[in-house]
């Protein structure tokens, strides 16, 4: 068969294995679910919590997004880069939110120069 099909074959543990399923009562070949499998923990509820919680407070990391949500880093990682598409700052970065009473105090500067 290896020389008729090539690579395309299966090999012959996995014609025994899947003999041996059939002849069980097994009619997928499929894999089932094996109960180690990580769970999915991106669902739009979660994506919806972490971008709440984002929006609520623009300096949070990601490890404690992780923290709060009682999921796995990576994961939050991947909601907040991926998902949401919220870049990476530094706080150094993000601009100082003026009160109005600052905003007049500099369009008072700026008039007087």
């Amino acid at each position: 068969m290896e020389v008729q099909y090539g690579d395309a074959c299966l090999s012959l543990q996995q014609v025994y294995e899947w003999s041996r399923k059939f002849l069980i009562g097994v009619s997928s070949v499929t894999d089932s679910p094996r109960p180690g499998q990580a769970h999915r923990v991106v669902t739009p509820k979660t994506i919806a919590a972490v971008e709440a919680i984002v929006k609520e407070n623009h300096r949070v990391t990601v490890h404690e997004i992780a923290a709060h949500l009682g999921m796995s880093h990576g994961s939050a990682h991947h909601i907040v880069h991926d998902v949401l598409q919220f870049p990476k700052m530094s706080a150094r970065c993000v601009p100082r939110q003026l009160t109005a009473e600052l905003k007049e105090r500099r369009v008072v500067a700026c008039q007087e120069l």
